[in-house]
């Protein structure tokens, strides 16, 4: 009996796990079939886990043990705090031997081939449920859109900053703030930090503002990516364009499609099927899985794999999946996991984890959204085309033109206050706010260029 409960300390107390031969070289007086039925009864009681096959198989003790004194099974990038399954550690597993150790797989076309929209789930429907019960709003039954708009201006700042984290971007999430809320550039930073952020804010006031028209088509993959990528890639060519060309994955053994048409064909596929799924939970995590495994572009295939797995969310009024403190090494693996095993489950359980973080994010300052401004909310449109109007004909004086947009279409009751919205909105113009107004800094500094004061 001594011996049996020294195999299962054996194994509890080992970070780095133990094999069958080097458990029964530890217990010489232990029979291999005695072993085997310690090994049995612990996994059934979940109190280890196995990852591997044949002699390679290992055990480890389960991370979420709270056993004291005993460190939880950790691996690189994977903080404890995120809750894994076997399944998931035995990924692990295999993307963390070195690229050599690994074998070379190109793209798979059957992995999307088997895909059935409504009928294969990568989401159980006991964690969609779980999913939405975290996510719901009390928007859950307003027009699409409602919520993401009323949250617009953190979720501007959230989701920016942390989809850029996840590149590399050393930008805080004050300097993001600045940035978006001021226009200012943090000082220091590369220009291409301060581009990847402006342009993660553009992209998400294109999806957000144009959510009755958005959807998984080519011209909103298109426009998202040309939004995500401008002035950030050595050829504007690829911008909202399918790549012509080869690409390498950094360090991974994965080699995608390399043929435009194919390509082509491919990516028409993948969005039919994603525009088929129902479920706003399956369809977000769909994009998160297909497109960047797909390589479609000739970089930011992530970025906007992120933000495209956003737009059901949006669209279902739920809260928005913001990567909020998603680990850059636990993302990268598990995209890893998709590209080199098509297997998705180190993914999924990275997006429970960091959709749960999100929506306690979201739940915790739900009471303190600021409710829009009916006369803004009313007037946006014309807001908006007055303010471009004003931009694109630098020659003509700001309040006259105010002044004769909103005598000819405001109701006379209703005219001095939007008037006084829209020189309010024009007087708080800056470069971060622009994509708005279907402006670029090119038309704005050729407006500021001439109305100096």
């Amino acid at each position: 009996m001594r011996s049996t409960t020294d195999v299962r300390n054996n194994i509890l107390s080992s970070i780095n796990g133990l094999t069958l031969t080097e458990l029964l070289t530890r217990h010489p007086d232990l029979a291999r079939r005695t072993v085997q039925r310690v090994i049995a009864k612990l996994i059934d009681d979940r109190e280890i886990i196995a990852v591997g096959e044949g002699r390679a198989r290992r055990y480890f003790r389960t991370a979420s043990r709270p056993d004291a004194g005993v460190p939880a099974l950790v691996s690189d990038g994977f903080p404890a705090f995120i809750p894994l399954s076997a399944d998931s550690l035995d990924i692990i597993a295999y993307i963390d031997q070195p690229p050599e150790a690994r074998n070379p797989v190109g793209y798979q076309r059957e992995f999307l081939d088997a895909y059935q929209p409504n009928a294969t789930w990568y989401l159980s429907e006991s964690l969609r449920r779980q999913l939405r019960t975290m996510g719901r709003t009390a928007e859950a039954a307003a027009p699409a859109g409602t919520y993401s708009r009323a949250i617009l201006n953190r979720l501007l700042i959230d989701l920016s900053w942390a989809s850029s984290h996840l590149e590399g971007n050393t930008y805080s999430r004050l300097d993001t703030r600045e940035l978006i809320e001021h226009g200012k550039a943090a000082r220091g930073k590369p220009a291409i930090e301060t581009q990847m952020i402006l342009n993660h804010k553009t992209a998400i006031e294109l999806l957000v503002e144009n959510i009755d028209n958005a959807g998984f088509n080519r011209y909103t993959l298109m426009n998202l990516h040309s939004a995500l990528a401008e002035n950030l890639l050595p050829n504007p060519a690829d911008e909202g364009r399918i790549r012509q060309h080869a690409v390498d994955i950094a360090k991974s053994v994965y080699r995608p499609l390399s043929t435009p048409q194919q390509i082509e064909d491919t990516l028409d596929l993948l969005l039919d099927k994603a525009g088929q799924i129902r479920d706003p939970f399956e369809q977000s995590f769909f994009m998160m899985v297909h497109l960047p495994y797909l390589q479609p572009f000739a970089d930011i295939n992530k970025r906007t794999s992120r933000l495209a797995s956003n737009l059901p969310l949006f669209r279902a009024n739920l809260c928005p999946l913001t990567f909020l403190d998603v680990p850059e090494q636990a993302y990268s693996r598990a995209t890893l996991g998709v590209y080199e095993m098509t297997r998705v489950e180190l993914l999924r359980d990275l997006y429970v984890w960091a959709y749960e973080r999100s929506t306690q994010e979201y739940l915790a300052i739900k009471q303190n959204l600021v409710e829009p401004d009916p006369l803004r909310l009313a007037w946006r449109d014309l807001i908006k085309s007055t303010i471009r109007a004003i931009v694109l004909h630098p020659e003509r004086e700001p309040l006259a033109c105010i002044a004769h947009t909103v005598s000819e279409q405001v109701p006379r009751h209703e005219q001095p206050d939007v008037q006084a919205l829209i020189v309010e909105e024009l007087r708080r113009l800056h470069e971060g706010v622009l994509a708005r107004y279907g402006l670029r800094p090119s038309d704005y500094a050729a407006w500021k260029s001439v109305h100096k004061h």
